[in-house]
């Protein structure tokens, strides 16, 4: 089969690569239809040795499955399915709360062993999916592959961050950062009935994206006026930082209101915060952190798809087959594109 894989340079290649095979029998074999690159591809791929060369990438995508393990009993072959971006056992404490991500047989589609043990990505003909009938599931036949391809982490990441901020109706909130999680959180809050969303973003062809998706987009100098005029000087009710870091929860502190609350998704790229501690104490904010849960999830925000409230594919502006996979990621990579797909 063809797969798109990391080089040692940066950049990413199209090559012959194993077709899978079935290892459990839990486990399932997908054809890929469509699989989407992430911010979190190109930020690995930035990352010195942080990929082996020769990883298949991807861990966005909807297929048809191809086969299954004799123990898999919810999908079955012909299924058009979307998968979470990453597996988990379905059966362990943490699983059974509710708490995916901290499972112990975690596998991350595509990232090599930066989040756990290694398995293969996505952009390719075919993937192994490990866990199937916790990992995959079945795509209503009115959500396109292009809308469904998000189902599996950004809109499980947009709707993570919102739910741990305890979003009420009518609330002001301030998204930190315009690229695709911060659209797909822009798009999500207003879906479940947010009042002003706004999102503060440095790149112009992003903050129109974000004004023509429905938000109030302001460059980041502007987001705290902008912010105050909307609040009486109060400040957001809700921030969600989709930057990560000091960048973004610095950002997050000077927008919310006493009492208010900041969520991070995020992904941080040091290991440390200098927190305002006193601050955030005299003002009573929460601060919290999440990671995006399509298995807990889906069955919460696949409706919102289905009934039209919710266009994840609103955020796309390139697509290609796998032929033009690596201009793809230039595109990406040089922020020329905001989200770029992969159509097999």
């Amino acid at each position: 089969m063809r797969a798109v894989i990391a080089r040692a340079d940066g950049t990413v290649d199209v090559v012959e690569a194993a077709t899978p095979m079935l290892v459990h029998d839990t486990d399932a074999i997908v054809r890929v239809t469509t699989a989407a690159i992430c911010g979190t591809d190109l930020g690995l791929l930035r990352e010195p040795g942080a990929l082996k060369p020769g990883t298949v990438l991807g861990h966005e995508f909807v297929g048809v499955v191809h086969a299954v393990g004799s123990a898999v009993r919810l999908v079955r072959p012909g299924a058009r399915v979307v998968a979470s971006d990453y597996t988990a056992c379905g059966s362990c404490w943490w699983c059974r709360a509710g708490a995916h991500w901290q499972c112990s047989e975690r596998m991350f589609f595509g990232t090599g062993d930066v989040f756990g043990p290694t398995l293969s990505g996505a952009q390719a003909e075919f993937v192994r999916v490990p866990f199937a009938d916790v990992a995959l599931s079945a795509i209503a036949d009115a959500v396109s592959d292009r809308d469904a391809v998000f189902l599996g982490d950004l809109v499980p990441t947009g709707w993570a961050a919102l739910d741990r901020a305890g979003l009420r109706p009518g609330e002001t909130v301030v998204v930190c950062g315009g690229g695709p999680v911060g659209q797909i959180a822009s798009l999500v809050a207003q879906a479940i009935g947010a009042g002003p969303v706004v999102v503060s973003e440095p790149d112009a062809m992003r903050r129109d994206v974000a004004a023509a998706l429905g938000a109030i987009a302001v460059a980041p100098p502007d987001a705290v006026g902008t912010v105050r005029e909307l609040t009486a000087g109060r400040g957001a009710d809700v921030v969600i930082d989709c930057l990560g870091g000091a960048r973004g929860l610095d950002a997050a502190l000077a927008l919310v209101r006493a009492r208010g609350r900041i969520c991070s998704v995020g992904v941080p790229h040091t290991e440390l915060w200098e927190a305002p501690v006193r601050d955030a104490f005299v003002r009573e904010v929460t601060i919290s952190f999440a990671v995006g849960d399509a298995i807990r999830d889906r069955d919460a925000f696949t409706p919102l798809v289905v009934a039209g409230l919710l266009t994840p594919s609103a955020v796309i502006t390139a697509t290609a087959g796998l032929d033009g996979a690596r201009d793809l990621y230039a595109r990406a990579a040089a922020m020329t594109e905001l989200k770029a797909v992969i159509e097999l």
